[in-house]
């Protein structure tokens, strides 16, 4: 079979919705080649398991890649990419260059090729986020594995929104505590949580696909017993109280269900949410505290922002 590699030169504030924009035009994962990876590896300040090569990722913002089947839709489905993803102006993210290039490749060589850009990981002090296919030894007594398969859904637990959300479960979850994950994805935050200690984690997300990768993943990790994976859009089905509710999700998605978040967790309860581009952050920041929240910290990654709140007592 022949398939048709996309590859989208966008910018860093846009990476999340083109990516996700990709996944529901049927591609089952996406590559996304970022131009700050390679310098934010060597900063990490909790060391690297690899090297990247700078060659490998673009000048400048951020390739995102997806892999579709050559057929007689092919045309019409790369029409309503390009139509989506000019569409993105009207919600306020600049796209950049938006340069749309295809390139038709055997599967063999699809099947293999993206696995390169992913290895075992180090992105906490307890973290480390290591691909199915490679080995890979703890190099510390209590430090936590995450084995995800990237080719299931986008989001690899790489990414600076996923490693500060992840950070902030490893600082504030207790033993016992139960956690909403809004917008699962590959799941990798609702396993963090769970082996963090969470005793329950709702994970719900509106995409299909997006809800039998997280399972999978998370039957990967053994922790299947204290996760119970939905689909579900925002908080919309959810009526049980949480101690957390966490969501790595757009800023404007955010604003739309914070009051809702508020109303589900109980006095001193966290919302930690991360996905917001920079500029972006006073935005959350104020409605938030306009919803009864105080802000306990503000973190920011390569102009991405993670705020945890905490609800004030009425």
């Amino acid at each position: 079979m022949k398939w048709s590699e996309i590859s989208i030169h966008t910018t860093h504030e846009a990476t999340e919705a083109v990516a996700n924009i990709l996944h529901e035009a049927g591609a089952s994962g996406v590559v996304i080649e970022d131009s700050i990876e390679p310098d934010r590896i060597h900063e990490d300040r909790y060391g690297e398991i690899y090297e990247l090569d700078k060659n490998d990722f673009p000048v400048d913002g951020v390739i995102v890649k997806a892999y579709l089947p050559v057929n007689s839709f092919l045309i019409e489905t790369m029409k309503d990419i390009r139509q989506s993803i000019d569409g993105l102006a009207e919600f306020g993210l600049d796209v950049g260059q938006n340069v749309m290039k295809t390139n038709e490749i055997d599967e063999e060589d699809w099947a293999t090729a993206w696995k390169k850009y992913y290895h075992p990981v180090k992105i906490s002090g307890r973290f480390t986020i290591v691909p199915t296919w490679e080995h890979y030894d703890p190099v510390e007594s209590d430090e936590l594995i995450i084995e995800l398969d990237p080719g299931m859904a986008f989001g690899t637990g790489t990414h600076p929104t996923t490693v500060m959300c992840l950070q902030a479960l490893e600082k504030y979850v207790k033993p016992g505590n139960t956690v909403v994950d809004v917008g699962t994805g590959s799941g990798v935050l609702s396993i963090g949580a769970a082996l963090l200690g969470a005793s329950h984690v709702h994970a719900l997300d509106l995409d299909d696909i997006a809800v039998v990768a997280a399972k999978e993943n998370i039957k990967l990790n053994k922790v299947e017993k204290k996760i119970e994976v939905t689909h579900g859009n925002l908080l919309d089905s959810v009526k049980e109280s949480a101690d957390i509710i966490i969501a790595n999700i757009l800023a404007e998605v955010i604003l739309s269900f914070s009051k809702d978040a508020y109303s589900i967790l109980p006095e001193d309860g966290l919302f930690i949410v991360s996905g917001i581009i920079g500029q972006k952050r006073d935005l959350v920041k104020d409605d938030l505290i306009e919803k009864g929240f105080e802000i306990v910290e503000s973190v920011l990654m390569e102009d991405w922002v993670a705020i945890v709140a905490r609800k004030r007592g009425v």
